[in-house]
């Protein structure tokens, strides 16, 4: 048995909750899951339909992008996730996709303003937008400078605390310390997506939400004395 056979299951079964999730279409988007002790990452094979997948089909590759186990190529995107997974060590799995909402806002190369308390409960700052790339960038290694213009605004952003971005004129990229985490934070950044969209609809002079209310429930759910849910 190899010794990847459950880091495969894994990816495999975040990678199937995609299109349950209604955040993918055909071949878009993928789920990657790193195991730092073995020093590998597994990925979905590049252009598979989700219906044809297989646990076994998922990719293995090292931290510098190489294919360890696998009979297909790894995802296109494969050299970003690889990139974040050297930057960001407190992660544990990537997700990215194409959902509507969220590539709107990319395409539109915006960041998705704070508007509400919704959006409070999870992230008291805009979900950000990465700069658009250069010729030189786009025409060099793209995938690689992909994950460059997302380190570029972590630069001075904490990625454990804001765990989404949009790249822009592409689509976005969540993260967490698990598959579970990351894919939760690519519904919620779809859904605050539409939300955000919705509400400069019906009136595009909408500010962003007070600082008092931000803090109020983000700290409510996130906070040193968090009261939100239940405590077991």
């Amino acid at each position: 048995m190899s010794l990847y056979v459950t880091l495969q299951e894994e990816c495999f079964e975040a990678n199937m909750l995609l299109p349950e999730k209604k955040l993918v279409l055909y071949t878009f988007g993928n789920v990657s899951i790193v195991d730092r002790h073995k020093g590998v990452v597994a990925i979905k094979p590049s252009g598979v339909p989700y219906e044809e997948l297989r646990p076994e089909d998922m990719v293995i590759v090292d931290m510098q992008g190489h294919i360890v186990l696998g009979h297909m190529r790894p995802s296109s995107d494969t050299k970003t996730h690889i990139l974040l997974y050297n930057h960001f060590p407190r992660i544990g799995s990537i997700v990215h996709t194409h959902s509507t909402y969220a590539a709107a806002w990319a395409q539109a190369m915006r960041p998705i303003p704070n508007l509400g308390t919704t959006h409070a409960d999870h992230l008291v700052s805009n979900i950000p937008c990465t700069g658009v790339m250069t010729d030189e960038m786009i025409k060099g290694d793209y995938e690689t400078e992909t994950g460059n213009q997302i380190l570029e605004v972590f630069k001075n952003v904490s990625y454990e605390e804001v765990e989404m971005v949009l790249v822009a004129c592409h689509g976005p990229f969540t993260w967490g310390k698990n598959a579970q985490k990351a894919i939760y934070n690519s519904v919620i950044l779809e859904e605050l997506a539409k939300m955000a969209y919705l509400t400069l609809q019906i009136n595009p002079l909408t500010p962003t939400i007070k600082d008092t209310l931000i803090d109020k429930h983000y700290q409510r759910k996130h906070g040193k004395n968090a009261y939100y849910g239940q405590s077991y």
